[in-house]
């Protein structure tokens, strides 16, 4: 983790296109936080507006190669009208671009549906996929 950086003090909004190509990245890079890349194509709603928040810098101090990157909170909107809680990490080159929610009252808005929405891994569980799916 790398404490003294401080955190981007913005929440990122991104379509579904950028989302697959994020979780891609994430696992080309072996990331630890992500989800299946399948998974989400299967479920992310194709013209959802899904949110990252940022939550903490993570450093892979085993894999030097492996660039700085923060882990977001993703707040993910899926085919079924749902919206799920996962984790992503993403770094600083892919996130930096990535457009940010235009008012304070959306990010608000943001942090309290990522408050109240299930966890990818509970929605799974009440829609009887198990957690075998991830």
């Amino acid at each position: 983790m790398s404490v003294g950086r401080p955190l981007p003090r913005e929440v990122k909004v991104i379509d579904s296109a950028s989302l697959f190509r994020l979780e891609e990245r994430a696992e080309v890079l072996g990331l630890s936080q992500r989800l299946d890349p399948t998974w989400v194509r299967a479920n992310v709603a194709s013209g959802g507006t899904h949110y990252l928040w940022p939550a903490l810098w993570h450093t892979l101090s085993h894999r030097p190669d492996v660039p700085h990157h923060v882990r977001w909170e993703l707040l993910i909107a899926l085919r079924t009208g749902d919206r799920v809680v996962s984790w992503l990490d993403v770094i600083p080159d892919d996130f930096t671009p990535l457009p940010k929610v235009t008012s304070h009252e959306e990010g608000m808005q943001v942090r309290q549906l990522l408050d109240q929405a299930p966890s990818v891994r509970e929605w799974l569980l009440r829609e009887g996929e198990g957690s075998g799916r991830l």
